[in-house]
């Protein structure tokens, strides 16, 4: 069997889902097909979430009728009869007794449930035999909202189970991004964690490959919207891949390397508008990249901390430092040392102003915000001189072949 993982820029309307269908239909396998929400879904329903938190319910309101209307539109496209085929759900209430994140968890994860919904159903009436699987009652997590822990073995067992109950020939439609408690609430993973999901049903399942579909031709070795003339791998390693991922490259999500290398299941990357195109592999005995890499990663934060008496900060702060960065779920992007300084470079997120004040009771603190990191993998000279020519950059490392640069936005 095999894994496919189509992103919201795939399935974003009718002709994204026919696609889909065609791609399903030249597949002689049994196929987990797992599905983000619709194109900017998730960005609406997040808007619907902060409007219900605000007590707005007339924006809220707003906010709802266009992810409803864009879903009605779809289906009817497709030959789909809302509420009969799909049944539509009403505009979600916030719950007050709940966290945010809670709440954000219910409502955000609807995307997903109603994407790959009107998927299933499209795929069984074009003659393609289709089941939906309601993910968040197989992938166990946590009750960490908005970044919940995977259960490894619960979820394995319950979808190896399920997997194994399913009728031949198959193709099951589900979603990435969220799985559920134990007491049967949503949770979420993350964003982008659809990669995540995908590579774990690969996992939990033996699967020969997972394929994500995407907008570009495979792995780039720089994002198109930043940078012209670029370039295709054809091929990485899970090691190389990993780097990439860290350093922000979009192509795959961060945790979806692990479950796939694992048991060495062979990752491809290749485009839903050319399905025949080779595209790229993620594999375990990969060509080593010969070009040189771009990534940039946005809305960073540098945080530079002093030790208010002048003492070793690296000898003696450093596990406490860390400590209030990994609990206010912060994500390191890049680190730097000095005898009495330590700089770190985080993603922007809400917990930020709680961490730094924090670290502002026992550290001299100072901090920039809206900032970028730029990551280039298989620098020279050359390219590190014109990368840094009128820019201000505000951090540099360089190692043997990799440069990193703090800038501030031009």
């Amino acid at each position: 069997m095999r894994v496919y993982k189509f992103g919201g820029a795939s399935v974003r309307d009718a002709d994204g889902v026919r696609n889909l269908r065609e791609i399903v239909a030249q597949s002689s396998d049994d196929l987990m097909v797992v599905i983000s929400a619709m194109g900017k879904t998730t960005n609406a329903l997040e808007r619907v979430m902060a409007a219900l938190a605000q007590g707005d319910e007339q924006k809220a309101e707003q906010e709802w009728l266009g992810v409803f209307d864009h879903h009605v539109y779809v289906m009817q496209a497709l030959g789909l009869q809302p509420n009969v085929d799909v049944r539509l759900p009403l505009m979600p209430a916030y719950n007050t007794e709940w966290s945010y994140d809670q709440n954000y968890d219910q409502i955000v994860s609807l995307g997903e449930i109603l994407s790959t919904q009107i998927v299933a159903v499209f795929l069984l009436k074009s003659g393609i035999p289709t089941e939906w699987w309601n993910m968040p009652k197989l992938l166990r997590t946590d009750a960490t909202y908005r970044e919940a822990q995977v259960d490894w073995q619960h979820s394995a067992q319950v979808i190896r189970v399920g997997w194994d109950r399913t009728a031949r020939p198959r193709v099951v439609v589900t979603q990435g991004f969220i799985g559920g408690t134990e007491e049967g609430l949503r949770t979420t993973l993350g964003r982008e964690g659809s990669d995540y999901t995908a590579a774990l049903l690969g996992n939990f399942l033996d699967a020969e490959s997972v394929t994500i579909w995407k907008d570009v031709p495979g792995i780039l070795n720089a994002d198109p919207r930043k940078q012209a003339d670029t370039i295709k791998i054809d091929q990485l390693s899970y090691h190389d891949a990993v780097e990439l991922a860290y350093s922000g490259a979009q192509v795959i999500h961060p945790k979806t390397i692990r479950p796939l290398e694992n048991k060495k299941i062979p990752l491809y990357v290749k485009p839903f508008g050319n399905p025949l195109a080779e595209g790229s592999i993620i594999c375990e005995n990969a060509q080593p990249v010969t070009v040189p890499v771009y990534i940039w990663r946005e809305n960073q934060i540098l945080i530079t901390m002093r030790a208010k008496d002048f003492a070793f900060v690296l000898e003696e702060s450093l596990s406490h430092i860390f400590e209030i960065i990994h609990r206010h779920h912060l994500t390191v992007s890049l680190v730097q040392s000095s005898a009495v300084t330590i700089s770190v470079c985080v993603d922007n997120n809400r917990f930020v102003e709680r961490a730094i004040n924090e670290l502002q009771d026992a550290y001299l603190v100072t901090w920039n915000d809206n900032l970028r990191l730029l990551t280039i993998r298989g620098t020279t000279p050359e390219i590190l001189k014109k990368e840094q020519e009128n820019r201000t950059i505000l951090l540099s490392q360089t190692t043997r072949r990799t440069a990193r640069l703090v800038i501030t936005h031009e």
